[in-house]
């Protein structure tokens, strides 16, 4: 299989962006809860 040179690599990003956001929600999981909750309350979402 040949490989391209790829300018922009879209999966790295996704797991780069993934892999942080997994560091900041282990050392504070009340972050993960503040943030989903302003989402919801941007959207109108109920949970």
């Amino acid at each position: 299989m040949k490989m391209k040179n790829k300018k922009f690599d879209a999966v790295k990003m996704m797991r780069e962006i993934r892999d942080k956001l997994s560091r900041i929600y282990n050392k504070d999981p009340e972050i993960e809860k503040r943030e989903l909750q302003d989402i919801r309350e941007k959207y109108g979402i109920r949970a």
